[in-house]
């Protein structure tokens, strides 16, 4: 290679929010408390510092929290024993996709036909094994605000047509798969049902869109008998 050829590296787009003390979660899940546990100044001996700074930071959190995926024990009691320690690595590393949904307002179902209507506009197929990320703008219109909590679903439908895709697993930037109360908690048992998880509180999704494919990454903390990991997910176009 001449020296003024540089070889191209890929494109990393960070999918995931930032964790911080008292960021918003979902309804009554652990408040997110981050505190100072140690300081450089405490081990170097030094009193009365003028400044501090932490070289231990103590985090208090559920496995729920800003960007995280779903384990299969999260879906209902009886997957309790495919918590997130067991779930196959290769769900997490997988080809991914992103859908344009973003014209789907405030509690509005996502639907099937919306979901193919998506693929046909892209050009875009989904194939066994995706990981399907569904952009709706909601984390930018809404995030931190009255409405954070009120964003578009997948529908019961939407859910199950996903899952005959075989698809690893999807993705979105609210806080819940379904609509609260409407649907979610049937999205959640559809997914234990045809194993396949999803991944909530996404960002940046929208600089996927139209894009075709990508290499999605989502690796969850090996937590024994975890219900659940924040992850730090990204897409990467190489």
């Amino acid at each position: 290679m001449e020296k003024n050829q540089k070889e191209k590296l890929p494109e990393i787009i960070d999918l995931s929010q930032e964790i911080f003390s008292g960021m918003p979660v979902y309804k009554k899940l652990p408040q997110v408390r981050i505190k100072t546990h140690a300081t450089h100044e405490e081990w170097e001996g030094i009193k009365n510092p003028k400044t501090v700074s932490p070289s231990v930071l103590k985090l208090e959190m559920g496995e729920h929290t800003g960007t995280h995926v779903d384990a299969l024990s999260h879906m209902g009691r009886e997957y309790r024993a495919q918590s997130i320690e067991t779930m196959p690595l290769s769900m997490f590393y997988t080809e991914g996709i992103c859908l344009d949904l973003s014209h789907k307002g405030l509690e509005e179902f996502m639907e099937p036909g919306d979901l193919e209507a998506a693929c046909a506009k892209d050009a875009v197929k989904i194939k066994s094994g995706d990981t399907v990320l569904l952009h709706t703008d909601h984390y930018r219109r809404a995030y931190g605000s009255a409405n954070w909590s009120k964003g578009p679903g997948l529908s019961i439908a939407a859910a199950r047509w996903l899952g005959e895709q075989k698809v690893a697993a999807f993705g979105v930037e609210t806080m819940a798969p379904g609509i609260p109360g409407r649907s979610n908690k049937e999205v959640h048992r559809i997914c234990g049902e045809l194993g396949f998880t999803h991944y909530e509180n996404m960002i940046n999704l929208e600089q996927l869109v139209g894009r075709g494919r990508f290499r999605f990454i989502g690796l969850p903390l090996r937590i024994r008998g975890g219900t659940g990991s924040p992850v730090r997910a990204i897409a990467v176009f190489e």
